[in-house]
């Protein structure tokens, strides 16, 4: 079938990397191969299953026949969650107009770019970062990528966003960082807010459209390390007006499949998100949405379950990162940033300008293949969200793991650089 059948935007989509690589990964195993996967931004159930309350409450509420569609803003008992949520672990307090249930935080994100920007309109984001490549192309936006450094985190800062601010109608940030597994500062925040409301008074006073910031923290309750999470308000309360909250129970509650999610903004943009995801039909399922306010309103079960999920999710990320300092103190040609928050860890093979096996290494793409093929461990370069160096940094994704496949993983990936000339 001839290409000209289908349209240009369709076209000229970009395929994921992720995918291509998962693609790999079960080839080998079709073919017997033992692989540990850290590619997947998902987790094993059989590693991290969803709390059991949410599992009983959803089943109760499939049993009660509640099965026909949900309100479109979400269901009201889940709304008011949220609100209650927000106020007492983040200090937030928003109307009940600002909340619109979404199924995941997937159509927030695509929803916040179709409200706020018009064809040829600018935004802003940092890479390596996921998809806002390619809302920013559905939406006909003018993307403006800003690579951003490994002493930062890979995190954006307010000296690398300045230079484009003027024309910017849309700042995308998500933190804790995905693929990176950092967490942005709170002076470092309060910098970029200020940016946004400085830029804001002087596009009032030209009567100009206004620059708002998508605040995805679709992982904030996965805080792993010594920094806090915080958000935009809380530095800078004038942010409230200017800033799109992106959320879920996806990745805190490894609850990805039940896709239950939610933006939080200011209630002239949430009746607009409503009205365009109406056209979508992207609602969470009614019992799942059910569910989720019974959770978000047992707050001891909630606590508990966190501090057992961050005690695994932790352990596997920490036994990682030791390791690789371990190999980096030997000589090797390894480093990693600590972990802080989300399933995470940045590593660095710096094995480009390098050989193996006399054959140059020289791209990441390479380095991706020789770990899958010869170690048999899958990650994924951060050129898969949007970094363009060739310096060898990868995604390590430790939701689909067991304390036992990285243990023996390890002696597989040392044997690789320790053959590296």
């Amino acid at each position: 079938m001839s290409s000209q059948s289908i349209s240009a935007m369709a076209r000229g989509m970009v395929g994921s990397e992720i995918l291509r690589i998962a693609g790999n990964v079960r080839t080998l195993q079709a073919q017997g191969r033992t692989v540990c996967n850290f590619t997947v931004g998902d987790f094993a159930p059989s590693q991290f299953p969803i709390p059991e309350a949410l599992r009983d409450a959803a089943i109760e509420s499939y049993s009660a026949g509640r099965t026909n569609y949900p309100p479109a803003e979400g269901v009201l008992a889940l709304r008011k969650a949220v609100l209650a949520h927000y106020e007492k672990r983040l200090g937030l307090r928003y109307p009940l107009e600002s909340i619109q249930i979404i199924s995941g935080a997937r159509p927030g994100l695509y929803a916040a770019y179709g409200v706020l920007i018009d064809p040829g309109e600018t935004v802003i984001y940092p890479v390596p970062s996921w998809n806002n490549n390619h809302y920013a192309y559905l939406c006909g936006a003018k993307a403006i990528e800003v690579p951003t450094r490994p002493e930062d985190g890979f995190l954006p800062t307010a000296a690398l966003l300045e230079p484009f601010i003027q024309e910017a109608r849309l700042i995308s940030i998500n933190s804790p960082l995905n693929p990176a597994g950092t967490m942005i500062s709170p002076e470092e925040l309060r910098k970029i807010s200020e940016l946004i409301v400085n830029e804001n008074t002087r596009r009032k006073e030209l009567g100009l459209r206004l620059l708002y910031l998508v605040y995805d923290q679709i992982y904030w309750e996965l805080q792993l390390g010594d920094i806090r999470h915080v958000t935009p308000i809380e530095v800078m309360p004038e942010m409230a007006a200017y800033t799109i909250f992106i959320d879920g129970i996806s990745k805190s509650w490894a609850a990805t499949g039940l896709r239950v999610g939610w933006v939080v903004a200011p209630p002239h943009i949430t009746d607009r998100i409503k009205a365009f995801l109406n056209h979508v039909g992207a609602w969470a399922p009614h019992p799942e949405q059910e569910a989720t306010a019974h959770i978000l309103n047992s707050v001891e079960v909630l606590d508990d379950f966190y501090a057992n999920m961050h005690n695994e999710v932790r352990a596997r990320l920490n036994l990682i990162y030791n390791a690789v300092q371990e190999m980096k103190a030997a000589g090797l040609p390894v480093d990693a940033i600590a972990p802080q928050g989300a399933i995470y860890l940045s590593t660095q093979f710096d094995l480009v300008g390098k050989s193996l096996d006399g054959v140059p290494i020289t791209s990441n793409a390479q380095i991706g293949d020789i770990l899958l093929e010869q170690a048999g461990v899958a990650l994924v370069p951060f050129q898969a969200f949007g970094l363009r160096q060739e310096t060898g940094w990868m995604r390590l994704s430790v939701g689909a793991v067991s304390i036992a496949d990285v243990e023996q993983c390890i002696p597989r990936m040392r044997a690789i650089l320790e053959r590296v000339k």
